[in-house]
């Protein structure tokens, strides 16, 4: 489908990878450059964003730093993998559970809390993803990241079951909440289920299922949100069709009259009148400078 810019949000079905999803969508819209942020592990579900075309420009202004999600988490259990994809390799007494203390362990996580990535990630050692070393048996030193869980809400289900929803910040592993919940209640933990809800300001109800994103016929439209609408949430400058066209050519002197910067390193837009898309600018030391042009 020729003309594809922009941004589709999709709701990825377990078992597919993040990758495997894009590789489905280059067949079915035939499309040729495309790609998906925050990628989600093959057994989890939920918001995967698809940049098209010119949207693929955008994944650096689209690395959300707020997530969200539900799932289940499996206490009395612990797998290498610390999710249900994994060997058991160790199983503890699960004590009670009641409300009282479930609503202090949301309170002991919400905020910043340290957080050891997993073996089984993509994170790389010596170039080498950890997950390879996993797989070979072997466990390296890891150091602990800084995450914060702005919302965290545990309940108890069926067969020490606890289900859970969380936003968190960019780079929180939830594999490794879960299990670090599980410790937190004298016990082991491994995920079960993961469907992400949430990625930045997007939503999962404005995504479309995979299925039918892949079986659209020719003619039909694909709920795409244009280069605007995938970047509403940065400070936005207008400009006219004339500095607009002074700017697509790499002319930096239109920046000048921009409103200052809020701060050094802010990331804003600049739209023409019919809010078409035409620059991102970074503030270097409160002044403008062009980070990406379209």
């Amino acid at each position: 489908m020729a003309g594809l810019d922009g941004l589709l949000l999709v709701d990825k079905p377990t078992g597919p990878t993040s990758a495997e999803v894009v590789r489905i969508l280059k067949k079915a819209l035939r499309v040729k450059k495309i790609g998906h942020l925050g990628t989600l592990d093959p057994f989890a579900s939920g918001l995967l964003p698809i940049c098209l075309g010119a949207g693929t420009k955008l994944s650096q202004f689209l690395m959300a730093e707020k997530k969200s999600y539900t799932g289940t988490l499996q206490l009395g259990v612990e797998t290498d993998t610390l999710d249900s994809t994994g060997t058991v390799i160790r199983t503890a007494p699960v004590p009670d559970c009641p409300p009282t203390l479930l609503k202090k362990i949301e309170q002991r996580f919400c905020g910043g809390y340290w957080q050891t990535p997993p073996m089984y990630s993509a994170l790389k050692r010596k170039g080498v993803p950890l997950y390879k070393l996993a797989r070979q048996g072997i466990e390296v030193e890891r150091e602990p990241r800084r995450v914060h869980l702005s919302h965290l809400a545990l309940t108890l289900g069926e067969l020490h079951a606890i289900h859970f929803s969380v936003s968190c910040s960019k780079g929180t592993y939830i594999r490794v909440l879960a299990a670090d919940v599980g410790l937190a209640l004298n016990s082991v933990a491994h995920l079960t289920s993961l469907r992400r809800t949430a990625f930045g300001t997007f939503t999962i109800d404005q995504a479309i299922p995979l299925s039918r994103a892949q079986s659209l016929q020719p003619g039909q439209l694909l709920p795409l949100l244009s280069l605007g609408q995938a970047t509403q949430s940065y400070r936005t400058f207008l400009v006219s069709a004339p500095e607009g066209a002074l700017i697509r050519r790499g002319q930096q002197a239109v920046l000048q009259t921009l409103p200052a910067a809020q701060a050094a390193g802010e990331t804003a837009r600049i739209l023409s009148a019919e809010c078409e898309l035409i620059a991102m600018i970074t503030a270097e030391e409160r002044a403008w400078k062009l980070t990406r042009v379209f």
